[in-house]
């Protein structure tokens, strides 16, 4: 199945975060790699997915939204994600590599969050800096792994979370949750997407494409989402958008850096002939903010928030 049951995330994690998060029991809604279909297939400059949307919460449960939880309730759970998320990791049918973890910022994207390490999306910000995926293309976002410039910025740093925990502050657009070097970005629906410009529903992941620059549901939670990058559907997402040695040139950037593509992504001769275009690496901000300039232009609606690197 492609859709991964969905509940509204602990303590505030729907009121005022504005989200709603996988099931807060990692042991139901993380399915092996093994089990998952091609949820996502994409042709180059399109997507094609099955139209699976939530399923119930995690055994029936329901949280109080009126109560926030501290740093040790959320961090002190039973089942904990992360055994089963390093179990993922060593059968990944891409290269994973965990970051090390920078604790003051994790600690700070989970209490923002309110989401409990029973979570993949707690689990990721608790116990690791974030995570890289295929060889650096791929970049996850957990507790981040540092301030110097070939750290991994955490999910509170991306996300622009208050300094000081908030109650009543969310991220208008959505959380976004990685990037890729192309300045593609995987983010979280929040409680009101068509609102925000966003396809999909509330707790749905989304990306936003660097070769059509419009917004594309993925058709599951974030859960699923791990789950599936690492059983090998990267190739077939990423078809049209990858050229000889793309792998070489993706382990080879910080990640500071991204990769900008001229002839554009979205360009027809890039589309064309991908292999034939000329490629640097440039800070990923300015790969965002070509992108995000000519969604504007170009697009029905603007792309938003994209993450701040």
């Amino acid at each position: 199945m492609c859709g991964a049951p969905l509940i509204p995330a602990v303590g505030l994690g729907s009121q005022a975060f504005g989200l709603l998060f996988p099931a807060d029991g990692v042991p139901q809604a993380l399915p092996q790699a093994g089990d998952l279909a091609d949820c996502i297939r994409r042709t180059p400059s399109v997507h094609r997915n099955l139209a699976l949307g939530p399923g119930v919460g995690d055994a029936g449960q329901h949280w109080d939204h009126h109560r926030v939880r501290g740093t040790d309730e959320l961090i002190n759970v039973d089942d904990p994600a992360w055994p089963e998320l390093q179990e993922l990791f060593a059968a990944s049918a891409v290269p994973v590599r965990v970051l090390p973890v920078d604790r003051g910022e994790s600690h700070r994207s989970l209490l923002q969050m309110q989401v409990t390490a029973r979570s993949a999306l707690g689990a990721v910000a608790l116990n690791s800096g974030g995570l890289v995926l295929d060889d650096g293309w791929v970049r996850v976002f957990g507790g981040g792994s540092g301030e110097d410039d070939g750290s991994l910025p955490s999910l509170a740093q991306v996300n622009a979370f208050p300094s000081d925990f908030d109650p009543a502050w969310h991220p208008a657009k959505g959380l976004v949750v990685g990037h890729d070097v192309l300045g593609g970005v995987f983010a979280l629906n929040g409680h009101d997407p068509e609102a925000a410009g966003r396809p999909g529903v509330p707790g749905q992941m989304t990306y936003f494409a660097p070769d059509t620059l419009e917004w594309e549901a993925m058709d599951m939670g974030h859960s699923m989402w791990m789950s599936w990058m690492l059983s090998g559907r990267l190739e077939k997402f990423y078809e049209g958008l990858r050229w000889p040695g793309w792998r070489e040139e993706a382990a080879s950037l910080p990640f500071s850096q991204g990769i900008s593509v001229i002839p554009f992504p979205w360009s027809q001769e890039a589309q064309a002939d991908l292999a034939a275009t000329s490629r640097r690496a440039v800070p990923v901000r300015e790969v965002l903010g070509v992108a995000a300039d000519f969604a504007q232009q170009m697009g029905p609606v603007d792309p938003g928030f994209l993450g701040a690197v």
